[in-house]
């Protein structure tokens, strides 16, 4: 087989802070540092080329070649690069031959520019750390392919862990870059439904770190936000988080992107190691190189002297400038070396048991490779797509578009085991998530506590260390969440996470934190105290246990007593002329009425039930009738005896006799019999429970049923007591010493004061009082006859015996 060179060029992005070597630049930078970590990406790509051109299967008879340049984080210098490599200006890969295919750039803003220049030439790219979301779009960017997820996972990655911990009130600080406010814009769609917030957002741009970095700092110690997410690369952020320490603002929590998640530079600071506790960051996956670290322990100046990287390296690490030879001494201020420095103890450089970023390098490199070799072995079995007829080609005749179409196809099983595809121009969401600990020495490392593979979302909560001493998870809320029983209100003008708790009205309840919304209690219930539960509603009517209750009967009963004794002693002096004057019988028939008027105020205490609420109007209408109707006769009789002096009168006095007298207290009754037994058929009274008389209680009542049932009841009741009033009042000045005339008008002037003001009263009485209220007018009507009438009488009988004659009565003593 023909041995070839293929030129496979890279591009490899180093931060501002690099001592450059392949660029000249007129920027002036306030800091210059050698980084490790970039040299170690460096060193990936020589050992993975290296790797596949001793490997026996992969590429058989064709090596890879490399060039090495420093974008110096500069698109001026990132195009230059790229244009002199696909053009076949560089002198490394062969004298003419351009470059197929690219590795870079580590930026996603001069991935961004590099991708839409190549793509009329249909050349591939590869980044290893561009993971700008805008990126994945195949319609702009056909010819780019990445080996990290795009940022978007990472971004909504992020918004899982804050779901998970509660933390509603974020802020955000980002690199002023394409992949900064791209990742920005994915984070601000993840959070849209989720309740949470960012509280502010601001970048550090590179030019003008020191000032955007006090800015920054500034806002993170004004704001509530108590967790802080920062995208932005490691050295700013380190610059950032010395700020902070400036500021002593020291008990936030900080969401670590991947590109500094697992930054030595920042673990290895001490004046960082109070700030940066607790940090949770997103890591790429991460994965041994086989051989890897042989291959870095084995490098010496000795061996590389033209890499200047290298030599910084050492003098950084070991303190001493290397010789390149032993007649050639570096001039600097450093000592020379020995010769046997080794970076076998340079732990940190040298440990590849957790590589990310030189991971993907590794697996851009590998995915070149076999898309190469894809292409060269001309395998219509390596095409996804059966329609495209793959094109063959040989070394020296490859083409771009060739390499292009067999890049997006490229699949592989990396030396682990794993399947290696592109899926969208990038690779599955596969992350780890670390923590930084204090570790037994008291240094500041990262431990692995859980993984993310595509949604799915792992975190061993106890294997995290917080922030400060409490050992708590930290709470970042604009506004706590609401407690059962309140609602959220949002606060006009400010994010859905800041809003006012604003407590249940009466009848509704939540029952559960954070409710937006208060809910109505079932018809039966209301809410309680607290509005967090609903509670069987308080029945209330005019119970016998309480004491209005109890007063009412009492005095019912007491009432029903006194009539009693005085039945009983105008019983026992039933034959004397106070008694017998004026229809005995009549009083006696009178005396149970009253009686049974009392006795009917006793129906109306108690819970309302069926038969109650029909007896309790009935037996007060029938009741009082029949009392009026007695007091009427007797006001008759009385009208009629002092005017039987004239001739007209005996022939009247005659006929209203005994009989006529009861059968027109019959008749009277009778009357409202009939008014209540059509009442009681047509509408009854039933008991009915009222919601909306007290919000938190039922009122448990006797409707009405039919108004003009109980009316007519009423207004019968009226109608007899005017009547009688009016007949009694004329008959008030009649020559007696005892004129029951007299008594009667006033019993009814009190009976008609006393039910005129009910109907008023009971209107406007709430609930269980209207009932008290009807009971009251009952006692007090039924007192006023009671009295008027019947105490003058036992006045006389009891204390005045002498005057218990019949000449005394007629006025003639």
């Amino acid at each position: 087989m023909v041995s070839s060179v293929l030129n496979i060029c890279h591009l490899l992005f180093f931060s501002l802070l690099l001592i450059s070597f392949t660029c000249s630049h007129s920027w002036k930078l306030s800091v210059v540092r050698f980084q490790e970590r970039t040299y170690r990406w460096f060193q990936a790509i020589v050992f993975t080329v290296e790797e596949i051109n001793q490997h026996p299967s992969l590429l058989p008879g064709v090596k890879l070649g490399y060039h090495i340049m420093d974008s110096c984080s500069r698109y001026p210098h990132s195009l230059t690069a790229a244009m002199s490599m696909i053009s076949g200006g560089n002198k490394t890969c062969g004298p003419t031959k351009p470059a197929k295919l690219l590795i870079g750039d580590s930026s996603s803003t001069q991935s961004i520019l590099l991708s839409t220049t190549l793509v009329p030439l249909k050349i591939p790219m590869i980044s290893y750390l561009a993971g700008c979301p805008c990126l994945s779009d195949r319609q702009k960017y056909p010819n780019f392919f990445r080996t990290i997820p795009s940022d978007f996972y990472q971004a909504r990655t992020m918004v899982q862990i804050a779901k998970r911990f509660g933390w509603t009130w974020i802020g955000a600080v980002i690199a002023d870059s394409d992949n900064g406010h791209g990742t920005l814009q994915a984070l601000e769609e993840e959070i849209k439904g989720t309740g949470i917030c960012l509280a502010f957002y601001h970048t550090l741009y590179r030019e003008r770190l020191q000032k955007d970095v006090a800015f920054a700092a500034r806002t993170v110690q004004a704001s509530s936000a108590r967790v802080i997410l920062v995208l932005a690369w490691y050295t700013d952020v380190e610059a950032f988080l010395l700020e902070l320490m400036r500021r002593n603002v020291t008990d936030r929590l900080f969401l670590a992107s991947e590109i500094w998640s697992t930054s030595y530079n920042i673990m290895a600071n001490p004046q960082l190691y109070t700030i940066s506790k607790g940090t949770l960051g997103v890591a790429l996956r991460s994965a041994p190189i086989p051989g890897f670290s042989a291959h870095l322990q084995q490098l010496h100046p000795s061996r590389y002297p033209e890499d200047k990287f290298l030599r910084t390296l050492w003098e950084n690490t070991f303190g001493c400038s290397p010789t390149i030879s032993s007649s050639k001494i570096i001039q600097n201020s450093l000592p020379p070396c020995s010769g046997r420095e080794s970076l076998e103890g340079h732990i940190e450089f040298i440990d590849t048991s957790h590589l990310t970023v030189s991971y993907n390098i590794y697996l851009a490199v590998y995915a070149a490779a076999h898309a190469l070799h894809s292409l060269l072995e001309c395998n219509s079995q390596n095409h996804t797509d059966s329609k495209i007829k793959p094109k063959c080609s040989s070394p020296d005749n490859i083409t771009p578009a060739q390499l292009l179409q067999h890049v997006k196809d490229v699949q592989y099983t990396t030396q682990l085991g794993e399947e290696f595809y592109f899926l969208e121009g990038g690779i599955p969401p596969v992350y780890d998530l670390v923590n930084w600990q204090i570790a037994p020495d008291g240094s500041l490392q990262y431990a692995f506590i859980g993984h993310v593979d595509g949604n799915q979302l792992s975190i061993n909560d106890s294997a995290i260390t917080w922030p400060g001493d409490s050992g708590k998870v930290p709470i970042s809320v604009c506004t706590s969440e609401c407690p059962p029983g309140t609602r959220k209100a949002i606060k006009k003008g400010l994010p859905v996470c800041c809003f006012d708790c604003l407590p249940c009205t009466e009848g509704e309840i939540s029952n559960s934190t954070g409710s937006i919304k208060c809910y109505r209690c079932p018809k039966e219930f209301w809410s309680n105290s607290y509005k967090n539960e609903c509670v069987a509603r308080e029945t209330e009517f005019l119970s016998v246990k309480e004491t209005m209750g109890i007063t009412l009967m009492s005095v019912a009963v007491s009432g029903a007593v006194m009539t009693t004794t005085v039945a009983v002693i105008f019983l026992y002096h039933r034959n004397t002329p106070i008694v017998k004057a004026n229809n005995s019988e009549l009083s006696f028939l009178l005396l149970l009425s009253l009686k049974l008027c009392f006795l009917c105020a006793l129906v109306f205490v108690g819970q309302p039930s069926l038969w109650s609420c029909r007896i309790q109007q009935a037996a007060f209408g029938i009741s009082f009738v029949l009392c009026i109707s007695c007091i009427l006769v007797k006001t008759f009789v009385v009208l009629i005896a002092f005017h039987s002096t004239r001739p007209e009168s005996s022939a009247l006095i005659k006929w209203f006799g005994l009989g006529k007298q009861r059968g027109i207290v019959l008749v009277f009754t009778c009357v409202q019999v009939v008014i209540c037994a059509i009442w009681l058929c047509v509408s009854p009274p039933l008991p009915y429970q009222n919601f909306g008389m007290h919000r938190s209680k039922v009122i448990l009542e006797c409707t009405i049923g039919s108004v003009v049932g109980f009316t007519c009841v009423l207004g019968y009741i009226g109608f007899l007591a005017t009547v009688c009033f009016l007949l009694a009042f004329f008959a008030r000045k009649l020559p007696d010493n005892f004129n029951e005339a007299k008594y009667i008008t006033f019993s009814m002037l009190i009976f008609c004061a006393v039910w005129v003001a009910f109907v008023p009263a009971y209107v406007s009485s709430p609930g269980k009082y209207s009932v008290v209220v009807e009971v009251f007018a009952i006692l007090a009507s039924s007192f006023g006859l009671l009295f008027c009438i019947f105490v003058p009488k036992c006045y006389i009988i009891l204390l005045k015996p002498e005057n218990n004659t019949k000449k005394f009565l007629m006025g003639k003593e």
